[in-house]
């Protein structure tokens, strides 16, 4: 337990800063501590590495004959269409990890001790969301190695290179999402089931596996296009593969700061009102 924690004597020791260096600092030194915490459970690396390798067969070989007509022009299977969408609903459910960590942190006391320390009270959550950022990108990557061993490519080297990246940023701003729900419903079963509530129609209910015109009901269509999921899939897959990038590529961006601006807030200030 002790090895997991924060030392208190070097924080004590270091000088005053500047309160959003001091909350980047802290969450950096959480971020590694939670890193450390994952790569000491052995059964989380591997299911962890199991998981997309399942998803990248599942949906690009089982569907394939299925879904292969109804795909956009430029997609010559279906897995070229559904691997950037994979992407995004790996880090979906990643993020929902977020949740988990930090319900589990609460209950077992682990927050109470950091809140004993001179730390910035954020530097909570920063550093649980960091931590998860970095799951989720070494996770995605994965999935890219991957998929090119079984006959994906990317367009270029750059678009690859920003496929990753916009949905590293759209994975961020969920994770402070999950964290708010975490800090909003008590005990880890808890948040991991609301968790999943919010992430599986999100996943679902957009152009990650299926284009939205292949949508028969009328108002889940008009859901799936105007999904930010959608415009983060749509995105990651014009620059990875083909297809639009622009448009896409700022809704998904404005959904993500979005997200941040309203939840980041929501989710301290519910932090603090805990001690």
């Amino acid at each position: 337990m002790t090895s997991t924690l924060l030392d208190a004597t070097s924080l004590e020791r270091r000088r005053p800063r500047n309160g959003l260096v001091k909350a980047l600092q802290d969450g950096w030194t959480i971020g590694k501590r939670n890193l450390k915490h994952f790569t000491r459970l052995p059964r989380l690396l591997v299911f962890s590495t199991i998981q997309p390798v399942m998803f990248v067969l599942l949906f690009g070989y089982v569907f394939d004959g299925a879904v292969r007509g109804s795909l956009p022009e430029g997609f010559d299977t279906y897995l070229a269409f559904v691997l950037p969408g994979i992407f995004v609903q790996s880090t979906i459910f990643r993020m929902t990890q977020t949740a988990v960590g930090l319900a589990e942190d609460l209950e077992r006391g682990v927050v109470d001790r950091f809140r004993s320390l001179p730390m910035s009270r954020s530097g909570v959550l920063i550093g649980r969301t960091i931590a998860d950022l970095v799951r989720s990108l070494a996770v995605i990557v994965l999935m890219a190695v991957f998929g090119m061993l079984v006959g994906f490519r990317f367009a270029s080297p750059i678009g690859a290179l920003g496929a990753l990246l916009v949905v590293a940023v759209f994975g961020y701003a969920l994770s402070w999402v999950f964290g708010w729900v975490a800090l909003m419903v008590p005990g880890g079963e808890s948040a991991q089931a609301a968790a999943f509530v919010t992430a599986f129609p999100l996943s679902f209910i957009s152009s990650v596996f299926v284009p939205p015109d292949s949508v028969t009901v009328g108002w889940l269509a008009f859901i799936a296009r105007n999904s930010p999921v959608s415009a983060t899939a749509d995105a990651a897959r014009g620059m990875a593969v083909t297809g639009p990038v622009l448009q896409p590529l700022l809704l998904a961006l404005g959904w993500s700061i979005a997200l941040l601006c309203v939840f980041v807030p929501l989710s301290v200030a519910r932090f603090r009102r805990l001690e």
